[in-house]
């Protein structure tokens, strides 16, 4: 496979968990209920409250954009733009940065029979005969983690469709949790606030979740232990209306240093993901097939 693919799934993963691991309660809406001020409640209130009244916000979330831009452990700078809906879980990732050295340019899409992603080097990768996009089919996936083989997704396969405000609560738990202060952030007044918090804390918090809500929480918690992480530093950006408009998360891994900052655009406006067309597409379960048959 070609190694742009791999590269990019990592890097993509990146600034997925982050989003849907700790910080994303929700995002700047473009209604008019969105204050260019900052709330006169959130500015008063204690920063345990202010995250959790943010927090809270994430219930009614069904979709959601925003720009992510920083640095991943190992592969470099990337920038990107994601459009994402949680029902049904579907995802637009277009991603520009440093892959293996290289400038680069790659978009990813999540649909209902798989996960695409596309780059215009693609062409020169015989393996694809030309073909722009390469599928990585969800049943190939799954089957190959379940064989004990490896997913060439790593853990990003079980992460893009997550939403990115599950974990929202979990700055609240930081011992060290402070306001910052008043800061515009786009032309947006916003209160800062800042903490550090270490993993334990946030996998003890698993005992008091439903199942469904810690099945998803634990496989984000997974992930940062892969990387080596044992403590995540976060700042988060409030609006005046109670919504996070700019997350910036920060740690030391087993490759280096990850800090990402997520800026919200847009949420709860409809978001339609379509597969690319047939001609252009390299299926891996059916190169995997092949493979196997030689």
């Amino acid at each position: 496979m070609n190694s742009m693919y791999r590269t990019a799934a990592a890097t993509a993963l990146g600034g997925v968990l982050l989003c849907s691991t700790v910080a994303c309660s929700s995002t700047q809406s473009t209604d008019s209920a969105a204050s260019p001020s900052a709330s006169s409640s959130s500015v008063g209130m204690s920063p345990v409250a202010a995250i959790k009244r943010a927090s809270d916000k994430n219930e009614k979330i069904t979709s959601l954009s925003y720009t992510m831009e920083g640095k991943v452990p190992g592969e470099g700078t990337v920038k990107g733009d994601v459009a994402m809906s949680m029902k049904p879980p579907a995802m637009r990732m277009k991603m520009a940065g440093e892959l293996e050295g290289e400038q680069q340019e790659i978009e990813i899409l999540l649909t209902s029979d798989g996960m695409y992603m596309g780059g215009d080097s693609a062409a020169a990768d015989p393996e694809m005969d030309g073909k722009r996009w390469l599928k990585f089919p969800m049943g190939s996936l799954e089957e190959m983690s379940a064989q004990g083989g490896e997913n060439p997704l790593g853990a990003m396969s079980s992460q893009v469709d997550r939403n990115p405000a599950d974990e929202s609560a979990s700055l609240a738990l930081a011992e060290d949790l402070k306001k910052v202060g008043e800061e515009s952030v786009d032309g947006v007044k916003t209160t800062h606030y800042t903490g550090s918090l270490p993993l334990s804390a946030m996998q003890e918090e698993l005992k008091g979740l439903d199942a469904e809500t810690k099945k998803k929480r634990e496989k984000s918690l997974k992930a940062y232990e892969d990387m080596g992480i044992d403590k995540l530093t976060m700042d988060m950006w409030i609006d005046g209306s109670d919504r996070t408009k700019q997350f910036r998360t920060r740690a030391t891994t087993k490759a280096g240093p990850l800090d990402m900052t997520i800026k919200f655009v847009d949420y709860n406006k409809p978001v339609e993901i379509k597969a690319p067309p047939a001609s252009e597409v390299a299926d891996l379960g059916e190169m995997m097939n092949g493979s196997e048959a030689s």
